[in-house]
């Protein structure tokens, strides 16, 4: 995507590249634990609190992403979660930001990756970190770039299950580009999105028109679920897409007040109380939230009653990540159940 991204923002005209119907093998995958360790995977593209590396090999792609801005800004470790759909763990150090991370992962569900060990780590010193998590069932891997890419160009490969109907794609940034207009960047979460779909722009009551779409330097007409892309909108500005902002046709549910179950996990610590702050985690949502009221039993399952800031947009029945950014330790605390 990045010399798309550098062609869309120069000074001269746009040229399309070639057109295609046809959808391309690709993989969005987190790489976590060890900074730039995706430099021996793949290229560098965009940088901002996470970071973006491109595989490609003929038609096959993999878009890679780091927590850049992580253990200092715990969101930039769950943004390059909700992003991904397997996760390369380099586990360097047993420390609290390895096992921070592996709780991430599992609040965030991706249930498939592999881990690195680095430093003569074992397998055995691992496990103690990984036992009742998805990461348990994660594979141990080489420490070998050569081997990793092979792998995850194999990943990639494998047939996706399709989604027919409307389509979901969540924004992870937005620019204007001179001659074209908006674009915005980001992954399709649900569904099918395809040239001229009128999608909702939520929060808010704007429409956006797909005018283009690209994935990896191509234009397509369609994009499915699981595709990184870019898209060419009309009738919103880059001003109006902020991350986490939500572009679909589908039916979701916007959410101001939730009064839920939470599974709040063993190792946190920290008593939720009223008016306690958190961040509730969807998709490349973030969203500022304020406990208004809680019935505690000490059985890790409070029921909490929350006030967003921001409305969080999601699918009936989806869980989001619960973050308690003023922890003193351990941020990531559980997960809660939407509405």
């Amino acid at each position: 995507m990045s010399r798309a991204i550098k062609r869309l923002a120069s000074d001269n005209p746009y040229i399309l590249p070639r057109l295609s119907s046809a959808s391309v093998p690709n993989l969005n995958t987190a790489v976590i634990g060890s900074p730039e360790y995706s430099k021996q995977l793949g290229k560098k593209s965009t940088e901002t609190d996470i970071t973006f590396y491109d595989l490609k090999k003929g038609e096959t792609t993999v878009t890679m992403v780091e927590p850049s801005k992580y253990p200092e800004r715990i969101q930039s470790l769950y943004y390059s979660l909700a992003f991904a759909d397997y996760v390369i763990l380099v586990a360097e150090k047993l420390d609290q930001y390895l096992g921070e991370s592996l709780l991430m992962i599992n609040a965030c569900g991706v249930n498939e990756g592999a881990i690195v060990l680095r430093n003569y780590i074992t397998e055995d010193q691992l496990k103690p970190f990984t036992k009742g998590t998805l990461l348990q069932w994660y594979e141990i891997v080489d420490d070998d770039p050569i081997k990793l890419r092979d792998k995850l160009l194999e990943l990639a490969e494998r047939p996706r299950t399709k989604q027919d109907g409307p389509g979901t794609v969540t924004v992870e940034s937005a620019f204007n580009v001179r001659g074209i207009g908006t674009v915005a960047l980001g992954n399709v979460k649900s569904g099918t999105i395809s040239k001229h779909d009128q999608l909702k722009v939520l929060p808010g009551d704007k429409t956006a028109e797909v005018r283009s779409i690209q994935k990896h330097d191509v234009d397509f007409e369609k994009a499915d679920v699981g595709d990184h892309v870019g898209v060419a909108l009309k009738g919103v500005e880059a001003t109006d897409l902020d991350r986490g902002t939500i572009l679909t046709a589908e039916s979701l549910k916007s959410t101001t007040e939730i009064s839920a179950q939470t599974e709040i996990i063993p190792f946190f610590q920290t008593q939720f109380h009223q008016g306690s702050t958190l961040h509730l985690g969807h998709w490349m949502q973030f969203n500022l939230a304020r406990i208004t009221d809680i019935e505690d039993k000490g059985d890790k399952r409070p029921r909490i009653t929350l006030t967003l800031e921001r409305p969080l947009i999601h699918p009936v029945g989806a869980k989001a990540v619960i973050n308690y950014i003023d922890s003193g330790k351990l941020r990531v605390a559980g997960t809660i159940q939407l509405p």
